[in-house]
């Protein structure tokens, strides 16, 4: 299994035309961890898209994972999947993809972390801490769910929502080591610039500069 402990800018993406030199921009610029999610299009299209974004990641040593669908991700070759709270239950994404697959589990309460942390999910998400367009309908959970979250769990936990360079210092400074960002890159003009600025935020505050 890959180890996470290290990666800290994790990028979820969308289907778009220009998949492949998106995410080899991304990366480029300091992203270190891959997932595609698509809510509108159809298993045929995923597959496709996955299977770029696959072959991607994997000539440039980034684990990639499939949104939902464990099947996907074992169709198209990806590290893993990653599920939430009403999709497939991480004890049998385990089963279909194996014990050394990336299993995410996302979690928005201390009601849901709880019973996350007897799941074998490589790693959790928290929030998201500022209400998102990605995620219509929830509200936001605020740093303290987040701080919560990567306090309590043994494996790493990637905090969602309005992640940019501004808002990594405090979230840093309150215990939060893992960071995803959707519309930062998905909208940047320069996605191998937006990654820089988010990487050079992370690491000045981590200390890993």
């Amino acid at each position: 299994m890959v180890d996470l402990s290290s990666r800290r800018l994790y990028l979820c993406t969308p289907m778009r035309e220009d998949l492949a030199e998106f995410l080899a921009a991304c990366i480029s610029g300091g992203v270190d961890i891959v997932q595609l999610r698509d809510k509108h299009h159809d298993a045929v299209d995923l597959i496709s898209a996955g299977r770029e974004a696959a072959k991607v990641c994997a000539d440039l040593g980034v684990p990639f994972l499939m949104n939902d669908r464990p099947d996907l991700a074992l169709e198209v070759g990806a590290d893993g999947v990653h599920v939430g709270q009403d999709d497939a239950p991480v004890s049998l994404c385990r089963r279909i993809l194996g014990p050394d697959a990336l299993i995410g589990l996302s979690t928005h309460a201390s009601e849901e972390l709880a019973v996350a942390l007897d799941t074998p999910a490589s790693y959790l998400s928290a929030g998201p801490v500022e209400a998102t367009p990605t995620k219509p309908g929830r509200p936001g959970t605020g740093i303290a769910y987040a701080v919560e979250a990567t306090a309590a769990a043994k494996v790493p936990v990637f905090v969602t929502g309005g992640v940019t360079p501004e808002r990594i210092p405090p979230l840093a400074a309150a215990g939060v080591t893992h960071f995803v960002v959707v519309r930062y890159l998905t909208e940047a003009r320069d996605p191998r610039a937006a990654a820089s600025a988010l990487r050079s935020a992370i690491d000045t505050s981590l200390g890993e500069g």
